[in-house]
């Protein structure tokens, strides 16, 4: 079989453009250690995609979880999770022991946190000791040299992981006064106190970007981009608020005055009260947006392209007062617009992202978007409201676009299917020209839909091209329990969906040539 269409390059599309991925968190993919890594089974999943003809893998966050193991709420824009380091390859590189995994029993099936995080906490004791009793003395150098070129978002990350851990995961605003302030003595006390689990913290960091920089060539070397995602805010229990304090709304008990939200929308007719500060731009101006694009380069040292969460917030976001109960107190307050994406494009030579803009979208939003050539998203689950003008339906896509079935906040689409009245079902059947077909055949044909459309990138959930329903959820916004735990099983990754993704991409002009993708000319990543 031949490939036909032309070969990818960052954003913005060409109008010749056509390619497609899929979306699916690391976290998701099968392991034997109870949660998806950077091992082999990502390996596999590369190889996957390139045997499918698909040019990109979209993931979730990175960062390290907190609460509610989200992935836009982690404790740091800067560091990744350690639960995402993969055993397999520390037992190759001569860093654990053959035995070391051999007394721990992890389920197959959803992610269990709680257990997950206890067996990568011991793993990560033993590498560090080992480490530190002169196992891989050649990994000492490069070791300290990440260290060094990290330092500037990595020894808060440390100290505040450390300290985490002395007060038994307490939010840091709950740690004494001299330590929430960063009085400086009290500061160099507890390095000094907490010296070998800082360094320990920082050595898992240091193991995670190996491990991650190793898949990204990987996934060069197959024609495979990995697109990434930065959530817009930070968590309000994070090593960001903590170490720039001064970046954000805060009173002077380092509270939020206000936190972040969306008014009432399709998600939740209260609207969504999120909880994390807001920024004060004013401070981050008078830094060029320093915090604000490190965060940007740190993520593409791991990725090819970003896609901004929340991209409407960078014209205003919904600020809404820190004692609300629900976030229909709130008022839109503005972002630092087009100077922010100046200030960008003068540091990193070049704007790699796809543009959030989901939710109440204003002129001012989609004209900011479009001074930049940058790609906006469309969702076909929000298509089928009755109006020829819905900006989801294909017949008024541009190119410069991504359109996805749905996304990580979504429903599958057969569970959303399955959800809706009979006179919705009735209505979409009849756009598809698909009078009687049932719920797996209405997802593909929704999934045919995308790849058919004008959209530069289509990109479909894992979920959906399986055809699974609503058990296959990855997250229910509003709701702090039971998300991020959905994962596939090898079972699911032998069957002929990924043959029928390969007819599906060729016949839709959409399969890989060959991958132009980024280099350190085109992109300024991190060292």
């Amino acid at each position: 079989m031949t490939d036909q269409t032309q070969p990818i390059n960052l954003p913005p599309f060409p109008q010749d453009y056509r390619a497609s991925g899929v979306l699916l968190h690391v976290t998701s993919l099968p392991s034997r250690f109870g949660i998806g890594d950077m091992g082999p089974g990502a390996f596999s999943w590369i190889d996957r995609l390139q045997d499918a003809g698909q040019s990109w893998w979209q993931a979730l966050p990175f960062g390290p979880t907190g609460y509610g193991d989200s992935p836009y709420q982690a404790l740091s824009s800067f560091a990744s999770n350690g639960l995402l380091i993969s055993p397999e390859l520390l037992l190759k590189d001569g860093l654990l022991h053959e035995n070391a995994c051999e007394d721990f029993s992890l389920p197959s099936g959803a992610v269990d946190y709680g257990a997950v995080i206890q067996f990568k906490h011991r793993l990560l004791d033993l590498v560090w000791g080992n480490f530190s009793a002169g196992i891989r003395r050649d990994l000492r150098a490069p070791y300290e040299r990440f260290c060094y070129l990290q330092a500037h978002w990595l020894e808060d990350y440390a100290l505040f992981r450390a300290l985490k851990e002395k007060y038994h995961g307490v939010s840091y605003r709950d740690w004494p006064t001299e330590l929430v302030r960063r009085v400086p003595a009290a500061l160099t006390n507890a390095r000094r106190e907490l010296s070998k689990l800082i360094d320990k913290v920082r050595f898992a960091q240091f193991l995670i970007f190996q491990q991650a920089q190793q898949l990204k060539e990987y996934a060069h070397s197959r024609g495979v981009g990995m697109i990434g995602d930065l959530p817009f805010f930070v968590s309000p229990d994070s090593s960001d608020v903590w170490a720039h304090s001064e970046l954000f709304l805060l009173d002077e008990g380092f509270r939020p005055r206000f936190v972040a939200g969306v008014p009432p929308d399709y998600f939740s007719e209260n609207g969504q009260l999120w909880g994390n500060p807001v920024y004060d731009w004013d401070a981050l101006r008078r830094s060029d947006f320093r915090f604000f694009i490190d965060r940007l380069r740190a993520l593409l040292a791991y990725v090819d392209v970003i896609r901004l969460d929340h991209f409407r917030a960078f014209v205003a976001a919904w600020h809404v007062p820190a004692n609300a109960q629900t976030a229909r107190t709130g008022q839109w307050m503005p972002g630092p617009g087009a100077e922010f994406f100046h200030a960008v494009r003068n540091e990193l030579e070049a704007l790699p992202f796809i543009a959030e803009d989901l939710g109440l979208i204003t002129p001012e939003v989609c004209a900011l978007r479009d001074e930049f050539h940058i790609p906006g998203t469309r969702v076909l689950q929000f298509a089928f409201d009755g109006s020829p003008d819905n900006p989801h339906l294909p017949a008024n896509y541009p190119t410069n676009t991504v359109v996805y079935t749905g996304t990580h906040d979504n429903d599958t689409t057969c569970g959303w299917f399955e959800a809706l009245s009979e006179a919705e079902r009735s209505k979409i059947r009849s756009y598809l020209n698909r009078a009687h077909c049932d719920t797996s055949e209405l997802t593909q044909e929704l999934v045919r839909l995308a790849w058919c459309s004008v959209a530069g990138l289509a990109i479909a959930p894992l979920q959906d091209l399986l055809c699974l329903g609503s058990e296959a959820r990855m997250n229910m916004p509003g709701s702090a329990e039971a998300n991020w735990c959905w994962r596939l099983t090898e079972e699911m990754l032998n069957t002929s969906v990924f043959q029928q993704l390969r007819d599906l991409t060729a016949s839709s002009n959409r399969l890989r040539v060959s991958q132009t993708l980024p280099t350190a000319r085109m992109v300024k990543a991190a060292s």
